[in-house]
């Protein structure tokens, strides 16, 4: 049994920033979690794509526990063996040849966007500061990463905006070519828009767009934020489109839980990032190090992208066989383990309703259900999934205009 835990949703010392699901959860393994009064639930989260390895993985789990009893934190003012070898790891499997460590996602993005502009200004010495990003992108939370976010929600409150960020329309190479002017320094792209509904790139799109960047002199930034680590069927999504980013932005799947982020990027960056010009306190500790350097260890010793690769195609074959009769699914869309499915009406009763059948998901926009399991999700557990969400439109469709939902 699970001790009840006690929480007095009357008063909260929190910032109410979040809309949170009515659940208390204090337990996981692999794909499943239980909550505090012991109800499991089929984990098609994994805490925002983070736990791409399911959650509390043995191997992470003991090299966590190794570094816990000789160092947690001391500094970037002194050499970090592990911060290294990591480094050097992910060099090793992309095509990036330098490494900056943070904290989050939206930190590495920002680390990006400095690290860019700086480059122009201070490596190539022109003026150039201007980045573009897409429409219903979203990049981060922090001033800069929530105005290069292609999506008005996040900005509202926010103004002034920091300047410097022009926004051009997904997959449309002339609205891109369009967005260019001689202070354009980065074009930074998605290459699945998770949050907004999982919308892929189009090879032909992102071919052309590498191409304008080389031909142009601009920086390419692919965040894989979301997309890395495994979760698109490869260990980042650029490499299933032919291309070689500038730079290369991670976090979520990285660490297993812990936070992280990592801005990778080519040689001839290494002088705009100079000593002094960047820095995090705890970016690079020697805690979220191990965690990084176990889940790196373990997607390449177990194969890991190969499996997400298959069990994403076992998934998306099921879902549009077992969707296809229902009017209200418009779509079935994603790659590897990061899927989208597409509804008619907004999808927030129908979430409601698999949480309480067991099945966790989240949105993806106000109209998509994303699909995001542990890399290690089995046929079983998909067809398991699939079936509730069956079950739950099948009782949507014999309810009166569905209001049983």
């Amino acid at each position: 049994m699970y001790e009840k835990a006690v929480v007095n949703l009357k008063k909260s010392y929190l910032f109410p920033t979040y809309n949170k699901f009515p659940l208390t959860l204090v337990r996981g393994h692999r794909t499943t979690l239980w909550d505090d009064e012991g109800k499991s639930y089929l984990d098609f989260m994994a805490g925002l794509a983070v736990c791409n390895l399911g959650h509390v993985p043995e191997r992470v789990k003991t090299r966590i526990q190794e570094q816990m009893d000789q160092l947690w934190h001391v500094s970037n003012l002194f050499h970090i063996p592990i911060q290294e070898e990591l480094a050097e790891k992910l060099v090793t499997i992309s095509c990036a040849d330098l490494v900056f460590f943070c904290n989050s996602g939206a930190e590495a993005n920002e680390a990006a966007i400095k690290c860019a502009r700086r480059y122009h200004q201070r490596v190539l010495g022109n003026n150039r500061y201007e980045i573009i990003t897409f429409e219903q992108s979203f990049h981060g939370r922090t001033m800069a990463t929530l105005t290069a976010t292609g999506q008005e929600k996040v900005k509202d409150g926010y103004l002034p905006l920091p300047e410097g960020f022009v926004h051009a329309r997904f997959n449309d190479i002339e609205s891109v070519r369009n967005s260019i002017t001689p202070k354009t320094a980065a074009i930074m792209l998605e290459l699945v828009q998770g949050e907004s509904g999982v919308h892929l790139a189009e090879p032909k799109f992102v071919f052309e767009l590498a191409k304008l960047c080389e031909e142009e002199g601009i920086l390419l930034i692919v965040d894989e934020v979301q997309t890395g680590i495994g979760r698109t069927g490869s260990l980042f999504a650029y490499e299933q489109y032919g291309i070689e980013p500038d730079i290369i932005t991670l976090a979520k799947g990285l660490a297993s839980g812990l936070p992280i982020g990592a801005m990778m990027g080519k040689e001839k960056l290494r002088e705009a990032f100079s000593a002094g010009s960047h820095a995090s306190t705890f970016g690079g500790s020697p805690l979220p190090m191990a965690a990084g350097l176990a889940t790196i260890q373990m997607l390449v010793e177990d194969e890991v992208c190969e499996r997400a690769k298959y069990m994403g195609i076992y998934a998306l074959s099921k879902l549009k066989k077992n969707l296809e009769a229902y009017s209200i699914v418009r779509a079935v869309r994603g790659l590897g383990l990061l899927i989208g499915i597409e509804f008619t009406e907004p999808v927030a009763p129908i979430i409601q309703k698999l949480h309480q059948n067991g099945l966790l998901v989240l949105p993806g926009g106000t109209h998509v259900i994303r699909f995001m399991p542990s890399l290690y999700v089995t046929c079983d557990e998909i067809d398991q999934a699939i079936g509730i969400l069956s079950n739950v439109l099948e009782e949507r469709d014999g309810s009166a205009d569905g209001a049983a939902l």
